[in-house]
């Protein structure tokens, strides 16, 4: 099972310091240095933190495209992923070319997931119409449909609900052969259908109880054997929380630290208050010892999942510190390849 790392990049993610590219490309080289197989960015104009608890002020973010370029040019053995992409920011004709680019910039190490889109504010700011979710989904199915035979060489003539292209080619192609592999990430039915149906692989984010995972993994088969597609084919990933030390006392440690650095309304009240415990942190997150840890992410490689993609703090793209970063890829990232999973 491999390892990858949610990379800090909004205001407040990494340490609790405001966004920056050096941040950025810090952690990065930190997750390729330690062990790490991937690193991944999420997609959105800008983001808050009430989902989760906190305060509803905006949080900015570096576009993840062009962080995913930067990426490229400054590391050379992990790849780089987007976890998930906005589908609706942008057009399937040109994300394709950007991929076919930028595969061939990283020298053939793009993962690109792709999402149907769920943060409302940034669709009005951009005044970007945001349509019931199974519109989102159905027009995310089109554009994987496209982007997949662009990147795959073929001249695309498509009309559908959502898109018309003519003559549509995408030249010249990505470096993998025949092409990167295409992630959709969400949970529902219908999500779980069109990544049968369009994509790769298939992501499950943010894991909280593992038979809640398990759940959707049985429906990800069952929308496998409708489309005639063998269950095994569709790869699988998930994002994870994790918090890891050296034993629990270091991840107590860890925690007490992070729980400084996370925004008000998350670990602790808006207006102080009582903070969550460490074993209320525990119940829906991975934390401990390495060995620990170890152990509590390797149901997941015996219910499938090829990769986990960890989140190092109690929000999405969050690093607690950059010390984590490192015993997590030192740890606990050896161990985890030698567990199963499905295929490469």
């Amino acid at each position: 099972m491999r390892l990858g790392l949610a990379l800090p990049h909004y205001d407040t993610s990494f340490a609790g310091r405001p966004a920056s590219w050096s941040g950025v490309q810090r952690a990065a080289l930190l997750a390729e240095a330690s062990g790490y197989d991937s690193v991944w960015v999420s997609d959105h104009l800008f983001l808050d933190w009430s989902k989760y608890g906190g305060a509803p002020d905006v949080r900015g973010t570096l576009e993840c495209w062009t962080t995913m370029a930067g990426l490229a040019a400054s590391t050379e053995r992990v790849r780089i992923g987007s976890l998930t992409l906005c589908n609706d920011l942008r057009s399937p004709a040109l994300l394709a070319k950007m991929a076919a680019s930028l595969d061939l910039l990283s020298k053939g190490r793009l993962e690109l997931g792709m999402g149907a889109g769920w943060y409302e504010p940034e669709y009005r700011a951009a005044g970007i119409d945001f349509s019931s979710p199974g519109t989102r989904i159905r027009r995310l199915g089109e554009a994987a449909e496209i982007v997949g035979r662009l990147l795959e060489g073929e001249e695309v003539n498509f009309k559908g609900d959502h898109y018309e292209l003519s003559g549509a080619v995408c030249r010249p192609g990505p470096a993998q052969s025949p092409r990167p592999r295409i992630w959709l990430g969400g949970k529902g039915d219908r999500l779980l259908d069109t990544a049968a149906r369009t994509a790769d692989g298939w992501n499950f984010s943010w894991l909280g109880d593992l038979d809640a995972y398990a759940e959707r993994a049985r429906e990800a088969d069952r929308a496998c054997e409708r489309h005639g597609r063998a269950p095994l084919d569709l790869r699988r990933s998930a994002g994870v929380y994790v918090l890891a030390g050296t034993d629990e006392t270091d991840a107590r440690r860890r925690f007490e630290r992070l729980a400084e650095r996370t925004p008000r309304g998350v670990l602790r009240g808006l207006t102080g208050g009582r903070r969550v415990s460490w074993d209320e942190f525990r119940a829906d997150r991975v934390a401990g010892s390495a060995d620990e840890v170890v152990e509590r992410l390797r149901p997941l490689a015996d219910k499938g999942v090829s990769e986990v993609i960890v989140s190092l703090g109690a929000l999405p793209f969050q690093t607690g510190d950059e010390e984590d970063i490192e015993l997590v890829g030192e740890l606990i990232a050896p161990a985890l390849g030698e567990f199963g999973g499905r295929k490469e």
